[in-house]
């Protein structure tokens, strides 16, 4: 029987306790954006649980940064395409070309 894939959040909650932190600790560390505060442990709580996702690209940033985590893996656990790759994503050719080859990728 094949597992089921990780989610973003099983991802974030793994390597928070690889880390040795608790949500709250966790939580001190991630900002939302570049001007504002932290967020809350309840919010971690329910993205760890997966009853929320991250909400911008500079959060899924905050947290490969802090965990030590690749940002290319959060990106595709999160079911999103960073910012600065969707403005550079004109040429449609290339698009397909480029998805064709993630799959084959992540399928062998």
């Amino acid at each position: 029987m094949a597992s089921r894939p990780i989610t973003f959040g099983q991802a974030i909650a793994k390597a928070r306790k690889a880390k040795g932190l608790s949500q709250k600790e966790l939580a001190a560390l991630i900002v939302k954006d570049e001007d504002e505060g932290p967020i809350s442990p309840q919010y971690l709580n329910d993205i760890e649980h997966d009853r929320r996702s991250p909400t911008s690209d500079y959060l899924i940033r905050r947290f490969a940064k802090v965990l030590d985590e690749e940002e290319g893996y959060l990106f595709v656990l999160a079911g999103k395409i960073p910012e600065d790759l969707r403005r550079r994503a004109k040429d449609r050719d290339k698009i397909v070309e480029g998805f064709a080859n993630f799959r084959k990728t992540i399928t062998k």
